[in-house]
């Protein structure tokens, strides 16, 4: 008969957990996700001139590939204590149960080292590559803690938690800046785009969880899963949904108006790339549930490839004729009365 933790619920007849163990509870595959890392460098490229000079030299090179380092193993001592702090609940969801943290007994002490190991490394290496990049390293780090660690714990928190993670995309895009201008920040409304376009990724995920586990298991599983899906209901998160593309695409047409008009042909990309996550959130068993692999889905890509290429074309060509968009402008009628 196995026996069971009264306190957990886990078994205690679990085999030990070895090397390879730990390793998988860091998620270096979840290393994708660094991809908005990218953005950053190239805007920061394209819209500070001045710093990008120094793009050429082998010191832009360097720090760019100790950046990328940096990042991935802040981020994974962020998944060693999600996946350590969420075993508990892990073991009620049909793929997290999986998880080596669910399935191995695994030592606390080790756990914390390991933590603190990668945590030291993201940072050390963040310093080599000057103070705003250790900055936003640093916010990185503090946002697994909020996001994972009690009392605090903002994933327990009914959109708090969509929030609260997607702040990762605007600290990597910081990231990005960073690597090429240490002196400034991105635009406030660059920034705000991203964060709310990675609250509709995150929110997402959410609404294709709960449709695809509620189908399965039932909602009670899930709100043993997670407490925020106590709360959250099929409809609350189409909402919530909407909500976050609308508020991306607010800021986003500010940041592309206001800094590079040709940009506004990004639009309708960017309108498509909703259309088809949302569509993959709607259908079951879907990638939505794993962002990481976004890579994998065909639409996606496409739709990714006509988005950069259409924002190449706007970088490099000029179209005086938008100019226009920015001006007030009324269209006079040739058969009516003009006004005494």
């Amino acid at each position: 008969m196995e026996n069971v933790d009264a306190r957990t619920g886990l078994s205690s007849d679990r085999e030990q957990a070895g090397l390879r163990d730990y390793i998988r509870i860091a998620r270096f595959d979840h290393m994708t996700k660094h991809v908005f890392i990218v953005p950053g460098v190239i805007l920061a490229l394209l819209l500070r001139p001045e710093s990008a000079a120094g793009a050429a030299t082998s010191l832009f090179w360097a720090n760019l590939l100790i950046g990328f380092v940096s990042a991935i193993f802040v981020a994974s001592a962020n998944y060693v204590i999600n996946e350590w702090l969420d075993r508990d609940f892990d073991r009620f969801h049909p793929e997290k149960s999986q998880r080596a943290a669910v399935q191995r007994e695994m030592s606390p002490l080790i756990v914390i080292a390991e933590y603190l190991l990668f945590l030291a490394l993201g940072l050390a290496l963040a310093a080599q590559v000057n103070s705003t990049f250790f900055f936003a390293a640093l916010l990185l780090a503090i946002s697994g803690i909020t996001y994972n660690v009690n009392p605090i714990r903002t994933k327990d928190r009914m959109y708090v938690d969509v929030l609260s993670e997607s702040l990762n995309n605007p600290i990597r895009l910081l990231m990005g800046w960073a690597i090429v201008d240490a002196s400034s920040l991105p635009p406030a409304s660059l920034f705000l785009a991203f964060w709310f376009g990675g609250a509709f990724l995150m929110n997402s995920k959410r609404l294709a969880e709960y449709r695809d586990i509620v189908a399965s298991d039932g909602v009670e599983i899930l709100g043993r899963y997670r407490r925020s899906f106590r709360y959250y209901t099929e409809s609350r998160l189409s909402v919530a949904n909407m909500v976050y593309a609308l508020s991306c695409a607010f800021f986003m047409a500010i940041f592309l108006i206001k800094y590079r008009i040709e940009y506004v042909i990004l639009f309708p990309c960017i309108v498509a790339l909703f259309a088809v996550y949302y569509t993959l959130a709607l259908t079951p068993d879907s990638v939505a549930r794993k962002p990481e692999r976004l890579y994998s889905s065909t639409p996606v890509i496409a739709t990714s490839a006509v988005t950069l290429a259409v924002f190449l074309l706007a970088t490099f060509l000029s179209i005086p004729q938008l100019e226009e968009l920015t001006s007030q402008k009324f269209i006079a009628l040739p058969f009516a009365e003009a006004a005494e």
